[in-house]
């Protein structure tokens, strides 16, 4: 994460998240966390929960069956219990991230969790969307005084500053993340322009969580300034999985990164030089040639003089000036027009 103060870095943090993409199968795990690095991703970000740390185990609205979406027929609590990493499994985790050079850091979901993540070294937080308004875990995190990335996925304004408000007493490393909390996200509803905004708004770098399917989205959101880009990433979305359907598989998601850097690349710095290719190019570009052959004293006229390329003569501001003029020796037809030739 960046000093607020400053422009955008110059290559976002690219944050592969596992989340109930694991199966709770640890093979599957591993493996997944392989083809992560291999995808080159910076970090992998995984959750913390139990079921109980999210809902209640009853069967009575608003806790039974989900009338709709990717999770349709199931209870809240079920689909929970399928997406928790277990906690013995956390230490392996952060380990085989670290040799494979992936930072790792995890989303917990009830205060437990976070103490359960201080005990094992977790370096940053993530506060997930729909927990933006949890005023107690936000404070046990704050305490921790690590940096924490924030998702604004169903935050109005009241509630980002409320959040911040509480993290800023522990910590002034904070970043937000521009999210749209629908799984998967229509494109028409991201609103990317929301991150310039929310960085002038609050003060603090804007990335983005993305769900939506492709890599469009996160592409032109490093375009607005977004310094940490966050995707779903699972190794093959036709096997199932709770969050499978609106996450990229391995070659999709080394295909966002190759994207992201070629456009961060193009974004370049505010100049207006030429660089070395531009500048090869500009010797192509037009030039005052002498166009028919002139004697010592002919006059500069435009049947003797033309603007054509190559760009090795005079630049053509000066074709008016040179009309009238003499030659100083004779020139043949062909010659680029220089200071020298002109009496």
């Amino acid at each position: 994460m960046s000093d607020p103060g400053t422009k955008p870095p110059e290559r976002a943090t690219i944050v592969a998240e596992l989340s109930g993409n694991h199966g709770r199968d640890l093979e599957l795990t591993r493996d997944t966390l392989h083809a992560i690095a291999e995808s080159s991703a910076d970090a992998v970000k995984i959750q913390t929960y139990k079921p109980e740390s999210i809902t209640l185990d009853l069967t009575r609205e608003p806790f039974g069956p989900r009338p709709s979406g990717p999770w349709k027929g199931q209870r809240l609590f079920e689909v929970y219990r399928q997406g928790s990493l277990p906690y013995e499994w956390h230490e392996e985790i952060y380990a085989l991230a670290a040799s494979l050079g992936l930072d790792c850091f995890s989303s917990p979901f009830d205060e437990e969790g976070v103490d359960f993540l201080e005990s094992i070294g977790n370096p940053v937080y993530k506060v997930a969307s729909f927990e933006i308004r949890h005023v107690p875990l936000l404070e046990r995190i704050a305490a921790t005084g690590k940096p924490v990335i924030v998702s604004t996925g169903i935050a109005s304004l009241a509630d980002i500053e409320l959040a911040l408000g509480i993290l800023r007493e522990g910590t002034t490393d904070i970043t937000l993340l521009k999210c749209t909390s629908a799984y998967p996200a229509p494109i028409d509803e991201v609103d990317l322009r929301t991150i310039p905004t929310l960085r002038a708004a609050f003060g603090v770098p804007v990335g983005l969580s993305d769900h939506t399917m492709g890599h469009a989205v996160p592409v032109a959101a490093v375009a607005l300034g977004a310094v940490l880009i966050e995707k779903h990433f699972v190794l093959d979305r036709s096997a199932g999985g709770i969050d499978a359907s609106f996450s990229m598989e391995p070659s999709e998601f080394a295909e966002m990164v190759r994207n992201v850097r070629m456009a961060e690349a193009a974004l370049g710095s505010p100049v207006y030089g030429l660089g070395a290719a531009a500048s090869d190019s500009a010797t192509r570009g037009r030039s005052v040639f002498v166009a028919a052959d002139v004697r010592q004293g002919d006059t500069f006229t435009n049947d003797n003089l033309k603007v054509v390329r190559p760009g090795h003569g005079l630049h053509p501001r000066y074709y008016a000036e040179l009309l009238g003029k003499r030659a100083k020796t004779d020139i043949a037809a062909g010659t680029p027009l220089s200071w020298d030739l002109v009496d």
